[in-house]
């Protein structure tokens, strides 16, 4: 015989799943606010269009960056899964190249908020969304060099760079040039083909003696 559940345990449960509800809304409208006009917005835009109280939103997020934080990692997650997928689909190795920076850099310049944190990556790294690109560009740069397509001497950190300095492109250049970046692209996948035979220059700068005020004891006003 089934045994009824005590009324005082269904409704402790009942707001659990409210709770749950009223965070994936507010999740929801913070990844739309943050598209449309990066990591600057008012929360209570947010609150607004999740349609739950100011309260709510600060009991699941106490703080503004712990939504960010939270949208952003679900997005470049995204972002990340759908510019593997475009590789993939491409069965030459040059044009899943092509299509990965491509489909990367769409995405990049459709998201406000990514576009603003994507190049803290570099130096601040989000070990997981960093890694999630750079195991893609690993495996693009393994086909694209395997097949002999790809200029010798061109790393991953070569690509992931690459990739960085393109996003500041779509940056600056997206609202009043919209296409100017895809040139910089194509310019830049054509100094990535294997016909440019010129050694890189190494990403090291020689050691330099310095004084005790860190500059270099030739550094100082010539005559």
């Amino acid at each position: 015989m089934a045994v009824a559940e005590p009324e005082n345990t269904a409704r402790r449960r009942a707001p659990r799943v409210d709770a749950i509800r009223n965070r994936e809304a507010i999740v929801e409208a913070a990844a739309e606010v943050l598209a449309e006009q990066g990591t600057a917005v008012d929360v209570r835009e947010i609150a607004r269009r999740s349609g739950v109280g100011m309260g709510t939103l600060y009991r699941h997020f106490p703080k503004k960056e712990d939504l960010v934080h939270t949208v952003l990692r679900q997005d470049f997650s995204r972002w990340a899964e759908s510019a593997r997928q475009a590789a993939i689909d491409a069965e030459d190795p040059w044009a899943a190249l092509t299509d990965f920076y491509q489909q990367a850099l769409t995405g990049y310049a459709r998201h406000r908020a990514i576009m603003e944190n994507f190049a803290l990556t570099w130096s601040v790294p989000d070990l997981e969304g960093i890694q999630q690109l750079r195991l893609v560009i690993e495996e693009l740069c393994a086909r694209a060099g395997a097949t002999g397509l790809l200029r010798p001497g061109v790393t991953t950190d070569d690509l992931l760079l690459l990739l960085v300095s393109l996003g500041h492109a779509v940056q600056i250049t997206d609202e009043c040039r919209p296409q100017m970046w895809n040139r910089l692209l194509r310019i830049s996948l054509d100094g990535l083909r294997a016909d440019h035979r010129e050694p890189l220059p190494t990403d090291t700068a020689p050691d330099v003696p310095t004084t005790h005020d860190g500059l270099s004891p030739n550094s100082g006003p010539t005559a």
